[in-house]
Order: structure tokens, then C-alpha cells, then sequence
């Protein structure tokens, strides 16, 4: 066992870790984070994304001990305070999930995107998600959310017809 120190969310953690142990067990078993989630182990479905140093990476591959002194951040540190971000919320007005597994990797792979480029494209959202895979539903509604989030497109209000947008 080594003794392994990490920043996770803004707070220091440490504690014992393998050299084999993945960020994800310990994020989820160690730290007690459950929101980053196992998909496939394999690196191909993007549901472990975190942010390590406001890089995505997926947990599932990468070595706990590779991560030391370094800022992690999973769902559980987006939210600052009692509002959402504007991706989250955007999530939840557009209806972008259904299942809501997968959510947690497609909100750290759009934190990093919008972070970097504020106002993407359509093409740009697309190759950034291009490694999130949701078996629950199409991806119309999550490039949406991503698009609402960034200020380019708007939801119809209530009191508009089903089919009109704003501009």
C-alpha cells in the first residue's frame, strides 16, 4: 500500500491505495463519490469521466497513483452552491437523458468544452461527446442542452406553440 494525496472537488483527500487501484474505485469506495460511474472498464462508453487538472479522463484507465497532487473534479464539483451550472440545467430543460447513467460523464466531457470554447458548433459539440456513449436515447437532445447551455439556442417558453423557438 502507498499513501496517495489528491485534491478532489477542492478538497485535499488522502489515504491507501495499490499500485493497481484506479482512480474510479477510489473516487467511488475510498473518497465515497458515487457519481462518477462504471460503465465498461474499458475505456469505451466515457460514463468515469472526471476532470484531472480541467483535463476529461476517464477513471476506469487511469492508475490512482498516477493522479498524485493533482485536481480532480467529478460531478459532485460542478455544482457550486445550491444552483446548477448552465449545462446541468440545460441537461434537465432540454430533457437530455433518460436513464441519467451516462449523464455524469457527457456533463464532464461539456464542462471542459464549454470552459474552453464557450460558444461551440454543432460539429465541435458532436466530436467533443464523440466518446460518451447513451443507449437510452439519441443525441438530438443532448447536442440541445449543449447549444442552450451556450447561449445559441433557446427553449420555447411556455406560453409559445410546441415548434416555435426564439431566435
Amino acid at each position: 500500500m502507498q499513501v496517495l494525496e489528491l485534491r478532489v472537488n477542492g478538497n485535499r483527500w488522502q489515504g491507501a491505495v495499490t499500485q493497481h487501484s484506479l482512480l474510479l474505485d477510489v473516487l467511488r469506495y475510498q473518497v465515497g463519490l458515487t457519481g462518477t460511474k462504471r460503465g465498461c472498464d474499458m475505456g469505451t462508453c466515457a460514463c468515469c469521466a472526471v476532470q484531472i487538472d480541467g483535463e476529461p479522463r476517464l477513471a476506469c484507465l487511469t492508475l490512482a497513483l498516477d493522479c498524485e497532487g493533482r485536481d480532480i473534479k467529478t460531478i459532485e464539483g460542478v455544482q457550486e452552491g445550491p444552483l446548477l451550472s448552465s449545462l446541468q440545467q440545460a441537461w434537465a430543460d432540454c430533457g437530455a437523458s433518460q436513464c441519467g447513467f451516462c449523464t455524469p460523464g457527457f456533463i464532464m466531457v461539456g464542462e471542459e468544452l464549454l470552459q474552453r470554447k464557450p460558444k461551440p458548433t454543432e460539429q465541435e459539440i458532436r466530436e467533443a461527446i464523440a466518446g460518451n456513449l447513451c443507449r437510452c436515447t439519441g443525441y438530438v437532445k443532448i447536442v440541445e442542452a449543449f447549444l442552450v447551455a451556450s447561449g445559441q439556442k433557446t427553449l420555447p417558453s411556455e406560453n409559445e406553440p410546441e415548434g416555435e423557438t426564439q431566435p
